[in-house]
């Protein structure tokens, strides 16, 4: 299946403590990028986290953020450590003391000290368990989201190769034409002028000539490049690159035949299958 590199997702799930929000948006790059917003209890996660992304993407630049917000209930669940309250007072007292000074803690300045209240071992390992579930359910919904803008973008680049490929017929069904009114103009032009024509001499040139413009390689690569982009399209997976390298090659046959053009039909054709290419290369810039 073919995916997009730009996509967004959104889960949210509420849980005995509280609520669990992630929120992943990803946009096109040239290699994985992962940017993660986690509160500071959650940090411990990071890269377990991003080792669960990179199993399931491989390119893409994705900012992560994750909203926790617990709820009023939980927080009868929590313990104080009591030792470090101990500890920290004491301490206060001390300084305190030496510096002549005879203020106290308040109680909100002990509870807001980093450690001083706990979350049960248990609870704690139930709530990064939930938190990281979650979190694979979003990476989830976004490869979903990925797969959909894909297809959407497969739809046009084969549209485009179609266009493509009318472009080339009809090259190919004017170009016979196109030759004989240049040999018909060159003859002309000798008439015109009352000139002996060495006929062999005459057909050297015409040789030459038809050589000069002549697209038919340009044309068969063209079509050899279009039958791959059909082939890849069809196989899925990771295309990207693969596909950006057949819209280089697109756009330098197209450009050779543009200047080997001897006729305003094969002219236009060019120009087109150039515009083609060009939307075709836009979205394949978001492709993964």
């Amino acid at each position: 299946m073919i995916s997009s590199m730009t996509a967004f997702a959104r889960r949210q799930e509420n849980t005995p403590f509280g609520t669990v929000q992630w929120e992943i948006r990803s946009v096109n790059q040239r290699f994985l990028d992962l940017n993660f917003r986690l509160p500071e209890a959650m940090r411990h996660l990071e890269m377990p986290l991003r080792e669960l992304i990179r199993k399931k993407l491989a390119r893409g630049k994705c900012d992560i953020s994750l909203r926790l917000t617990v709820d009023k209930g939980s927080a009868d669940q929590l313990a104080v450590n009591a030792d470090l309250v101990d500890t920290l007072v004491k301490t206060y007292a001390d300084v305190a003391s030496q510096l002549g000074n005879h203020d106290h803690l308040s109680t909100m300045q002990v509870m807001q000290w980093p450690g001083v209240l706990e979350e049960p071992e248990a609870d704690e390992k139930s709530r990064d368990k939930v938190v990281q579930d979650c979190f694979g359910q979003a990476v989830d919904d976004l490869i979903k989201a990925r797969h959909r803008e894909g297809e959407a973008m497969k739809n046009v680049v084969l549209e485009r190769v179609t266009g493509i490929r009318d472009q080339l017929e009809i090259i190919k069904e004017a170009f016979p034409e196109i030759q004989q009114s240049q040999k018909d103009r060159i003859l002309d032009r000798f008439n015109e002028l009352s000139l002996e024509v060495d006929s062999d001499r005459l057909e050297q040139e015409l040789v030459f000539l038809a050589q000069k413009s002549d697209i038919a390689e340009e044309v068969d690569r063209l079509e050899t490049h279009l039958t791959e982009i059909d082939r890849i399209l069809g196989k899925g997976g990771q295309v990207g690159r693969r596909l950006d390298f057949l819209m280089q090659e697109l756009n330098r046959e197209a450009n050779t035949i543009g200047s080997k053009s001897i006729s305003k039909t094969t002219t236009a054709a060019s120009v087109e299958m150039k515009v083609l290419i060009e939307q075709m290369r836009e979205q394949i810039q978001n492709l993964e």
